[in-house]
């Protein structure tokens, strides 16, 4: 009976580390790729016009990418030098009214963040990119930004950093 353990172990063991080559469990496709790099993400939403700035905002998100790239991948994050390399820069953070009431007054906002993006692959030609990524989230006209910004942030990060992330390893 131990026989029999010890080869079934070993068969899944065997079965486990030749399994699907370079594709992960979120259908990411690495290639050869070990390791990635963010850059820090430049916070230039004040040269967009009407956009205004929201201090942490650069450091927030270039965390969100590193964080969402290492949860889905094997990749290992470096600070130089990566296989795969992602920077830019937020290019826009505004608020604008989107629907009026009978006394025309704003009846809901929209908070829209974009990000302008660069990929580099230094293991596969051809896959490099640059790309404006955007996304918003609606919110009630009589709240204030303050008390729903930490969730519309949360919205617009995982949306945001998921669309640069099937860009850059799942369009492959």
């Amino acid at each position: 009976m131990g026989k029999i353990k010890l080869i079934f172990v070993l068969l899944v063991a065997a079965v486990g580390t030749t399994g699907c080559g370079a594709y992960n469990f979120t259908g990411g496709d690495v290639g050869t790729a070990k390791t990635f790099q963010v850059n820090y993400f430049q916070n230039y939403a004040t040269q967009s016009p009407g956009s205004t700035i929201e201090p942490g905002l650069d450091r927030d998100f270039t965390l969100a990418l590193q964080d969402l790239i290492q949860n889905q991948t094997s990749l290992s994050l470096v600070p130089s030098d990566g296989d795969l390399l992602y920077e830019g820069e937020i290019v826009e953070y505004r608020v604008s009214p989107m629907t009026a009431t009978a006394n025309q007054t704003a009846a809901q906002n929209r908070l829209t963040m974009s990000v302008n993006v660069r990929f580099f692959n230094n293991t596969k030609e051809d896959v490099d990119f640059e790309q404006r990524f955007s996304f918003f989230y609606d919110y009630p006209a009589n709240s204030l930004l303050q008390s729903v910004k930490d969730e519309a942030l949360q919205v617009i990060f995982e949306r945001i950093t998921q669309d640069i992330f099937n860009k850059s390893l799942a369009d492959w």
